[in-house]
């Protein structure tokens, strides 16, 4: 599970104009049709291709919760790219982007400051430029622990040191612990 990775997709998701299809019938249609064929969808889910032609003809309703989830996964990821994109771009360009969060938060700095790790609730909005460089590595590939690396060099700047105004020497700030992470364009 990919913490960081699935918030910025729930955030992005919140634009959505019209729902994802519900049954799993209309889900795997989609995806047939996104793919161009049943053997595509078939290979992706890792079921068989006469699978996919069932629940295509709504001949089996049901998936099991396993396969359900990965459906699911797999529409969400395709759809309305359009809005999807235009949501990011915004959010990279005038938006920026809120990271609400409860966890574990530490820094170093140098001797004398106070760098124990402590529970923190905050509610920070990161300008556009922290946004793009978490599209831009969720995009590119990068591993949640970048991810979170990148969300801990934003609040850094943006938080911890005022967007510049706090004179101090941090070095870095670090997550552990996340028990509530959500982020919102």
């Amino acid at each position: 599970m990919s913490t960081f990775g699935d918030g910025l997709d729930k955030a992005v998701q919140k634009a959505f104009t019209r729902p994802t299809p519900k049954s799993a019938g209309a889900q795997m249609r989609y995806l047939v049709k996104q793919y161009k064929g049943t053997k595509a969808v078939a290979q992706m889910l890792r079921i068989s291709q006469r699978t996919v032609e069932r629940y295509v003809k709504d001949q089996i309703k049901k998936p099991r919760p396993d396969l359900a989830a990965r459906l699911e996964t797999e529409v969400k990821k395709r759809w309305q790219p359009q809005i999807r994109a235009r949501a990011r771009e915004k959010a990279a360009s005038t938006g920026g982007i809120v990271i609400d969060t409860r966890a574990r938060l530490g820094y170093i700095a140098p001797i004398g400051a106070t760098d124990e790790d402590r529970i923190r609730h905050l509610t920070v909005a990161l300008p556009p430029r922290h946004a793009a460089r978490l599209f831009d590595a969720q995009e590119a590939g990068a591993s949640d622990d970048r991810l979170r690396e990148i969300a801990a060099e934003a609040l850094k700047e943006t938080y911890f040191q005022d967007g510049g105004r706090r004179a101090g020497s941090l070095e870095e700030v670090h997550f552990t612990d996340i028990e509530h992470l959500e982020f919102d364009l």
